[in-house]
C-alpha cells in the first residue's frame, strides 16, 4: 500500500550515547523521506558526540546495543555541523518513527536546542508506529516486522535497518487494519498520541480542561500554576535540575504568563 500523504513523511531512527534525553547525544541518524508521489529520499549520518556543545562519551550499555564505538566516529563531524541542514530537510514534513514520541523526538529536539537551531516538532504531525503496534498486537519492532511483513529483521539496532523496517511496518499495518486505520497522517498522528504532553519528555501533561499539570513526582496531577503559586521555589528547582531544555522552556512560558497575570 502506498501511503496517502498530503506532506512528505520522514521516517527516522537514531542511535545515541545513552538513554537520557536531557544529556545524551546522537551518534547516528537514519531517515527516509517519503514524498506524496511515493518517491523516497534516504539519508544516514554519523556524529562524533565528543565534538560540539556538551561532549558526551558513548556508554558501554549503548555501545553493546548499536555496536558503534568512539573510534568509529573520530572522523565524523559534530551534530552541530549538520544541524541546520537537517532541520531544513525536515521542514514542511510530517514525522514518523518507532517509539519516537518517547525517545527519538525528545532527544533530537534537545540536540537542536543545544545548537541553537529552532525546530518546533509541535508544528508537525507526528506518527509513532510503535503505538499502533502496541494498541493492536503488543510486540517489539523485530516481532512487528516478522508479524506484519513476514521477514526477519537483520541488523536490528542499526539506525538504517530500523528506519526502513518501521516504514514497511506502517504500510503493512494500514493493509492489515484497513477497517480500523485510515491512510491519513492526521488520523495516524491522533491515533498514536497516547496523551497530550506539554513537553516532549512527558514531564508536563494537559488535563481534561487543557491545563498544564505535572506528570511526575510529588506534584503529579497538580496544575503547574497551582504549584508555582503555593511553592514558587519549585520553578527554580526544576530550572536547576536535570530536565530537558524543552521542558524548561515550556515551564518558563507558564511561569512568565503567571507572573504577568498578577
Amino acid at each position: 500500500m502506498q501511503l496517502n500523504l498530503k506532506n512528505p513523511l520522514v521516517f527516522f531512527d537514531i542511535e545515541s550515547t545513552g538513554l537520557d534525553v536531557s544529556s545524551d547525544k546522537i551518534v547516528e541518524i537514519s531517515a527516509v523521506k517519503v514524498m506524496p508521489d511515493g518517491s523516497e529520499d534516504e539519508k544516514t549520518y554519523r556524529f562524533d558526540p565528543m565534538k560540539g556543545p556538551d561532549p558526551k562519551p558513548i556508554s558501554a550499555e549503548a555501545q553493546s546495543i548499536h555496536g558503534i564505538s568512539q573510534e568509529d566516529l573520530e572522523q565524523e563531524p559534530s551534530f552541530k555541523a549538520r544541524a541546520k541542514a537537517l532541520a531544513n530537510w525536515l521542514a514542511g514534513c510530517d514525522i514518523a518513527g518507532y517509539n519516537s514520541l518517547k525517545f527519538d523526538i525528545p532527544l533530537l529536539s534537545e540536540e537542536f536546542n543545544r545548537c541553537g537551531v529552532d525546530f518546533e516538532f509541535r508544528d508537525h504531525k507526528l506518527v509513532d508506529v510503535q503505538t499502533i503496534f502496541h494498541k493492536m498486537e503488543q510486540r517489539t519492532l523485530k516481532a512487528a516486522y516478522k508479524f506484519y511483513c513476514d521477514k526477519e529483521l537483520e541488523n536490528a539496532h542499526s539506525a538504517n535497518a530500523d528506519t526502513m523496517a518501521t516504514y514497511e511496518v506502517l504500510k503493512a499495518q494500514l493493509d492489515r487494519y484497513s477497517s480500523d486505520l485510515k491512510n491519513d497522517i492526521d488520523f495516524l498522528s491522533d491515533f498514536t498520541s497516547k496523551t497530550k504532553f506539554v513537553d516532549y519528555a512527558g514531564r508536563l501533561i494537559y488535563n481534561d480542561k487543557n491545563e498544564p499539570c505535572f506528570n511526575f513526582g510529588k506534584h503529579k496531577g497538580k496544575r503547574v500554576v497551582d504549584v508555582f503559586t503555593s511553592e514558587p521555589s519549585y520553578y527554580s528547582w526544576m530550572m536547576d535540575g536535570n530536565f530537558t531544555s524543552d521542558t524548561k522552556k515550556e515551564l518558563t512560558k507558564i511561569y512568565i504568563k503567571l507572573k504577568q497575570a498578577k
